[in-house]
C-alpha cells in the first residue's frame, strides 16, 4: 500500500481493503433521481468509492448508419454507437450535482473522462483522482491531459498488451502521474469465465511493480474473490438498485443487497489471506497439547533402561518431542517413574 502516495486512495486502501468502487454507468437510464438512487444504494451496501463516466456523444463518435459505427454482437447489437452514448451518457450538467450528493452522503465519487473536455469538467468539480477505460487506454493525449492535473490515474487493461500497458503507463508518468493502480480487466459484456486468466493480476504486479486491481465485468462473483487470492487490492463493479430489470449494463451488474454481500465475501477472502509472513494464531496454538510426545507408558525403577514398550510416541504432548525418541532407547532411568507420566529430559 505504501506505493499510494495520494492519501484518500491510501487510506481507503489501507482501512478496507479490498477497495470497492460502485460503477453507476449508464444504469441511471437517464434519470438524475436514479443516478442518486445508486449513489445512495452504494453507500448503504458497504462500496467505497463511487464511480460515473464523463462524456457526451460528440465526444465518443459521429452520428452515422455506416457499417463502422454498428455495433454487431453483444448486449447493443443493433445500435450505432451514438444512439447508444446518447442514452447511456451521464450528462455533463448531472456531473456536479452527483458529485455534491455522494459529498453528501459522505462517499468518495470520482470518474471516467473520456476525452479532454471531460477533464476540465471534472477539474472545475475537484474530482480527486481519475480512472481511463480499457478503450481510451491507448489514448495518450487523453492521458497526458488527465496528467496535467498530477493526481492519481487507475488504468484499466482490457484488451491490451504488456507492451501497450507499459506504453501508457510510461506516458502518464512522464507527463506528471505519480499514483498508477492497474486493473486486469476483460472487455466483455459480460465476461465468460473461460476469458479470464487471473495469473494476469500476479504478471501485472510483477511486470510493473504496481498496486492492481479488478474491473469485473463477469457474473460469477468467484471472479472477484479469486482475484482478491492473487493479490488484487481493488476491484470495481457495475451497480444497479434492487430488482432493477432495465439498464444498458443491467446483465453484469450487482443488484441493490448483492452489492452488500458480494463485499463481505471479497473482505472474507482477503482476510483468509492474512499476513505477509508465516503465521499460527493463538487460538490454533491452544491445540499443540493434543500433539504426540513421549510417554513413560509402563512402571520404570531407577537405573532400568527405556525402550519401546515402557515408553511411547503418544497424545497429549506435554512430554519430550517425539524426535527425540530414539536417542532415549538405551538410556537408563534416574528414578523411579509411573505409567501416565509425561518424559521430561531430566529422567536420564
Amino acid at each position: 500500500m505504501n506505493k499510494i502516495k495520494n492519501k484518500i486512495l491510501r487510506n481507503l486502501i489501507k482501512k478496507n481493503a479490498p477497495l470497492l468502487i460502485a460503477e453507476i454507468s449508464a444504469n441511471h437510464n437517464g434519470s438524475l433521481s436514479r443516478a442518486k438512487k445508486l449513489i445512495d444504494c452504494a453507500k448503504k451496501n458497504g462500496a467505497d468509492i463511487v464511480k460515473l463516466q464523463t462524456y457526451t456523444p460528440q465526444t465518443m463518435t459521429i452520428k452515422s448508419n455506416r457499417y463502422d459505427f454498428k455495433i454487431k454482437k453483444g448486449l447493443w447489437k443493433g445500435k450505432t454507437l451514438w444512439d447508444l452514448y446518447s442514452k447511456a451518457q451521464t450528462p455533463f450538467e448531472w456531473q456536479k450535482v452527483l458529485f455534491k450528493y455522494a459529498k453528501k452522503r459522505k462517499i468518495p465519487c470520482f470518474s471516467t473522462p473520456f476525452d479532454e473536455t471531460a477533464v476540465k469538467l471534472l477539474e472545475k468539480i475537484n474530482c480527486p483522482f481519475y480512472k481511463i477505460s480499457s478503450f481510451e487506454m491507448t489514448d495518450i493525449p487523453l492521458i497526458k491531459e488527465i496528467a496535467k492535473t498530477k493526481k492519481p490515474l487507475i488504468i484499466s487493461t482490457g484488451l491490451a498488451s504488456l507492451k501497450e500497458i507499459e506504453y501508457s503507463i510510461k506516458s502518464a508518468k512522464r507527463y506528471g502521474i505519480k499514483d498508477i493502480i492497474v486493473l486486469y480487466c476483460v472487455s466483455s459484456y459480460p465476461a465468460k469465465l473461460e476469458d479470464f486468466n487471473l495469473n494476469n493480476i500476479t504478471i501485472l504486479k510483477k511486470f510493473f511493480n504496481c498496486v492492481v486491481g479488478l474491473s469485473d465485468h463477469s457474473i460469477d462473483n468467484k471472479v472477484a474473490e479469486a482475484s482478491i487470492a492473487m493479490g488484487a487490492v481493488l476491484i470495481e463493479k457495475h451497480i444497479a438498485l434492487d430488482n432493477q430489470k432495465v439498464g444498458f449494463d443491467i446483465k453484469f451488474s450487482l443488484k441493490g443487497k448483492q452489492i452488500k454481500r458480494f463485499k463481505e465475501d471479497i473482505v472474507k477472502i482477503y482476510n483468509l489471506m492474512g499476513r505477509n509472513y508465516f503465521y499460527r494464531s493463538k487460538k490454533e496454538n491452544v491445540n499443540i497439547k493434543f500433539r504426540r510426545s513421549i510417554y513413560v507408558v509402563k512402571k520404570v525403577k531407577r537405573g532400568e533402561k527405556f525402550n519401546n514398550s515402557n515408553i511411547k510416541r503418544i497424545r497429549p504432548g506435554y512430554g519430550l518431542e517425539p524426535k527425540y525418541y530414539e536417542k532415549l532407547i538405551g538410556k537408563a532411568s534416574k528414578k523411579n517413574i509411573n505409567p501416565g507420566t509425561p518424559f521430561k529430559i531430566n529422567f536420564i
